[in-house]
This record gives C-alpha cells, sequence and structure tokens, in this order.
C-alpha cells in the first residue's frame, strides 16, 4: 500500500510504504533543509493529516526517530537530519460487544475496577479483534466514553500476560479526572514480582528513561537522553537462592516500565521471555507480575480507596514452590 508524503527540499510527493510490520501503519520520512526548527513543529507544519499534539503523541509512543534514533518534541532539527515517523492508520478494528466474565472488585456510578486475568487483551488491535477487556465492557456498558485511541473507558492498561487490577471510566467526567490523577501521580500502584537472581540492595529506585527500542519497535528499551522519564521503586519481600519476590511501585506509567527496568539491572522478571531469558527455569507460562494494590481518589467525593487483589493460583503456586520446594514433583519444574 502507498501513501504520500512530502518532501523538504522541494515540496514534492515521495512514495511512502506501508510498514512492513503491521498493515495499519504508514511511514512518513522527511529530509531537513534549515537548522533550528522543533521537530514536532516541522513535522506538523509538513504533514497535513497531523496536527502538533499528534505528533507529540507519536514521539511520546517513540514512532519518530532523527537519525535513526528516538527524538524528544523539543530536539532541534539539523539540515540533512532524517526524521522518520510511523503513523498508525486511525481506523482500528471495529468494537463489538462480547458478553465475557469480568471480576469487578469495586463500582459505582463512575467507574469500575477489574481484576483482569492473565491473557486478557485489555483493548482491541491488529490479530485480537474480539475476546478482549474492550469487547467484554462494551457488553455491560455499552456508553463507555471514548478516548483517542477508540478504546471505551480505559484510562491506564496491563499487558496481556499482567495480571491483576485496572480501573475502568464509565463517563467522560471519570476518564477525565482519573487521567489527571494519573499525569500528577496521585494513584497508587503496586506490584507483585518475582525475579530472577539475588537482589542486592534490598530495596531501591531505578531512574532511567524508556522509549521504543530502535531496533525493534515492539519492544522497549533504557534510551539514555532519548527515551522518556520513567521511575521505578521496588522493596526486595522475599529472597530466595535464585529469585526474589519485589513489592514494586512504578512512579511513572511507561510502556513495560517496570519489565525493562528490572531486565536492566540484571534481573528480569521470571517468565518474561521477552525482556528476560528465553528458557525458564520454573514452571511459569508467563510472567510472574501481578497488579496487586491500587490507590487512587473517587472522582465524585474525592474519597480516597485503596483496593487489592490476591495473587493469581498459577503465580501462588510457583511462589509456595520456592518456599516449600519438597512440595512440588519433579514434573511441577522445568530445567
Amino acid at each position: 500500500m502507498l501513501a504520500e508524503c512530502w518532501s523538504d527540499t522541494e515540496r514534492a510527493k515521495a512514495r511512502c510504504f506501508s510498514s512492513g510490520d503491521t498493515p495499519m501503519e504508514k511511514t512518513l520520512r522527511l529530509v531537513v533543509s534549515e537548522d533550528g526548527q522543533r521537530v514536532d513543529k516541522y513535522v506538523a507544519e509538513r504533514s497535513p493529516e497531523l496536527s502538533r499534539s499528534r505528533v507529540q503523541q507519536l514521539i511520546d509512543e517513540g514512532l519518530l526517530t532523527v537519525n535513526g534514533e528516538p527524538a524528544k518534541a523539543s530536539r532541534r532539527l539539523e539540515r540533512g537530519d532524517e526524521v522518520v515517523v510511523h503513523v498508525p492508520t486511525e481506523s482500528g478494528p471495529q468494537l463489538v460487544a462480547q458478553p465475557l466474565p469480568l471480576v469487578v472488585v469495586f463500582e459505582d456510578a463512575d467507574l469500575l475496577v477489574v481484576d483482569k486475568p492473565a491473557g486478557l487483551v485489555v483493548h482491541p488491535a491488529p490479530g485480537h479483534s474480539r475476546g478482549t477487556l474492550v469487547n467484554a465492557l462494551l457488553a455491560r456498558y455499552p456508553d463507555l466514553p471514548m478516548d483517542q485511541g477508540n478504546r471505551p473507558g480505559i484510562v491506564h492498561r496491563l499487558d496481556k500476560e499482567t495480571s491483576g487490577l485496572i480501573i475502568v471510566a464509565k463517563n467522560e467526567d471519570a476518564r477525565r479526572d482519573l487521567q489527571r490523577q494519573f499525569k500528577q501521580s496521585k494513584v497508587h500502584k503496586a506490584y507483585l514480582a518475582l525475579v530472577e537472581g539475588r537482589m542486592e540492595p534490598q530495596q531501591g529506585i531505578i531512574d532511567a528513561p524508556v522509549g521504543r527500542d530502535p531496533r525493534n519497535r515492539k519492544r522497549m528499551a533504557v534510551l539514555p537522553g532519548a527515551g522518556r522519564k520513567a521511575v521505578t521503586e521496588y522493596r526486595v519481600l522475599d529472597q530466595f537462592e535464585e529469585q526474589a519476590l519485589l513489592d514494586v511501585r512504578p512512579r511513572t506509567g511507561r510502556t513495560h516500565q517496570i519489565r525493562v527496568h528490572l531486565a536492566f539491572v540484571g534481573h528480569p522478571i521470571v517468565g518474561d521471555r521477552i525482556y528476560g531469558y528465553r528458557k525458564q527455569r520454573l514452571g511459569t507460562e508467563r510472567q510472574f507480575l501481578h497488579a496487586h494494590r491500587l490507590g487512587f481518589r473517587l472522582p465524585s467525593t474525592g474519597q480516597p480507596i485503596e483496593l487489592a487483589s490476591e495473587l493469581p493460583q498459577d503465580l501462588s503456586v510457583v511462589l509456595e514452590g520456592l518456599r516449600n520446594p519438597d512440595l512440588l514433583s519433579a514434573e511441577d519444574w522445568q530445567g
């Protein structure tokens, strides 16, 4: 599929091919002819279909590079720089209501909190048009507010294989209030994570910018000087011979932040085959990461609320095996 983009030097149409990774994306390539302009303003001026705020969103998602490296919106361009923008198309999968089971741990007129199981995708995307949390929500709440990504009620997300608590807004006022709380770091999230190795020190803060991996845009990576600020606090709850159970509290909300940060310091999450070990030594079918506590203020009243979710059975079995290795047979372990 072909799309149109513009050459900065001649203002002439150039051919722009859709990405080979996903058919719902086109690639815009621009070559800079003058020094000094901010990259977000530069791209917006030369791409009528992209507003400046949309360009900034693409930058935040790691979908814009300058000379092959992720760039910040404030970066000043120089003559000869090549700017590449990967633009997902606006039309996504049609949203379909499906009466799927949901575990709701809290609900009022403004929101609900769902205990999401591992394996459930939060919202439809290429390859996952049905069977998602959004499909299930629409069956119960057909009037959920839409965000710019056509995701009804969703104000934050969990990875497919991460279990635990997730908030869903039921009206537009609640959605905006919750987004404000997230932006101001007033939503407190705590995760249980089992990581590889002996964790030292016993508690600490990982402060390392995270952005889209320029070598593989399906992954995230620590990118000094290029990624967005990302801060993760952790504390060791239990230390085993070759693994450690952590209480992890992200202070920011970057994509895959916890997984990337723990792998960055040499302690990837057990079962994480993207950022951790491909060959797992414990019998885990998925990454050992569970969103077990969630605190925020109710939009209507401002009343603080804190909710908790017990560790799912598939993870609690692994943990019990580490605490009592004689209780499990050899068939329960891999490697």
